[in-house]
């Protein structure tokens, strides 16, 4: 397993007597054989500013870091795609921040790069490969001659062309999920926000917020164009937004007026469900589907992140367990970090908390943040680092009702994963 690293121009070398090294948490580890799979489709290689990579010298078994002069290399996996390491690395300035990636650890073996990740769900959908932008620059020119007013189109339009956003781009394409944001404010001052950052946080947001309040018709409208089909799906709350719940005043009558028109489909929201009270409401208007994001069932790891305002971790769980009481395919959006969330008191925590609020589903999501800054910023450890392998088949073994995925599926869809992880 070759050290994989780059130069200052960009250009990416391995060299085989350095053995590469990954990282979980703060602990620089040895990479083991059967946590590496062939780097997928659709993943980039990127350089890591300011760091040195660190490997073992094969010759002495002594670990050493290359000089300033290079640079570590990480991978950026697609969505489907679990990552088990972080690559191992160095800071040489200890004040440097990363952008805010989700970076793997990646090495040369057998005339190929190699990731250590694991797959957990079919890529095939969010693979940006499977996007022909000749296409969706059609549609979109189609959609917005369509509705010229509607500011929402507008809007996804430079999500979908600018910044590659799959499910705005759905939504032009008229397939699988589609987007429909509408909230610029938050209940919460999430410290890997993508979308709003405040400027001496040292991070800078890779994408734009909305900045307005649509239309009850502007929703409708987007709404109506992506629900067309038994399985497609749109969903309110997108990284390009704040916490579309606080917009339940909207989301209440355009999923009303939606459902009073056609019931094809599923109508989903993506939330970190804080506003329990606005959430049995918009439970209650019709919807079929909530995916609840959060990174931690302790309290105070999940506070050190997310900064809820007005809400506690308790109203995350009571807004999950209505939902799931109501007949709503629950599922949660899990953020996770090796070294964090493979912890023996992380895995203790979720377990009991998918278990009290009957959810379906766990969305692995790998953590975009710079690892020095996130773990300067949560609980110390409490137990062992088991490791992200074990903790999944700790997940399947004691949750045998819960599928684990990377991304939301339609009940139909569940029912089909849950049957293949079994058989």
């Amino acid at each position: 397993m070759n050290l994989v690293y780059a130069d200052s121009d960009g250009k990416v070398y391995d060299h085989p007597e350095y053995v590469a090294l990954g990282r979980s948490g703060d602990m620089v580890v040895e990479i083991m054989e059967d946590e590496l799979i062939p780097l997928p489709e659709g993943a980039t290689l990127v350089s890591l500013p300011s760091t040195r990579p660190v490997y073992m010298d094969a010759a002495t078994g002594e670990m050493k870091a290359l000089d300033a002069s290079f640079q570590a290399v990480g991978a950026l996996l697609p969505q489907g795609f679990t990552r088990l390491l972080l690559p191992g690395y160095v800071k040489n300035d200890r004040s440097a921040v990363l952008p805010l990636f989700g970076y793997t650890a990646v090495v040369w073996k057998d005339d190929g790069f190699y990731v250590a990740a694991r797959l957990s769900d079919d890529p095939y959908r969010w693979n940006p490969v499977n996007c022909d932008p000749e296409l969706l620059e059609r549609e979109v020119a189609l959609r917005l001659e369509r509705y010229p007013e509607n500011r929402l189109y507008k809007h996804l339009s430079k999500c979908a062309l600018e910044y590659e956003c799959l499910t705005a781009s759905n939504t032009f394409l008229n397939r699988w999920e589609g987007a429909v944001p509408v909230s610029y404010s938050c209940n919460a001052g999430c410290f890997g926000c993508i979308s709003e950052q405040p400027e001496d946080s040292g991070f800078v947001a890779p994408q734009t917020r909305m900045n307005f309040k649509p239309a009850l018709e502007e929703i409708v409208q987007v709404m109506l164009e992506q629900l067309t089909s038994p399985d497609s799906i749109i969903s309110f709350g997108q990284g390009c937004e704040g916490e579309p719940s606080t917009q339940a005043a909207l989301i209440i009558p355009a999923i009303r007026e939606v459902r009073r028109i056609t019931d094809q489909g599923y109508i989903n929201i993506n939330t970190n469900a804080g506003l329990t009270d606005f959430i049995r409401g918009i439970v209650d208007a019709g919807l079929d589907m909530m995916r609840v994001s959060t990174i931690s069932a302790l309290e105070e790891h999940y506070n050190a992140y997310y900064k809820p305002r007005g809400y506690k971790l308790q109203n995350v769980e009571k807004s999950l367990k209505y939902a799931s009481d109501q007949g709503v395919l629950t599922s949660i959006n899990y953020l996770v970090f090796p070294g964090v969330t493979d912890r023996e008191e992380e895995i203790e925590a979720m377990l009991g908390f998918a278990r009290r609020t009957g959810l379906k589903l766990i969305q692995l999501r790998n953590l975009n943040i710079d690892p020095e800054a996130y773990l300067k910023l949560i609980p110390a450890p409490q137990g062992d680092v088991l490791g992200m392998k074990q903790m999944i088949e700790i997940f399947r073994q004691e949750l045998p009702d819960v599928a684990i995925g990377s991304y939301s599926h339609t009940p139909g869809g569940l029912q089909s994963k849950m049957a293949m992880e079994k058989s």
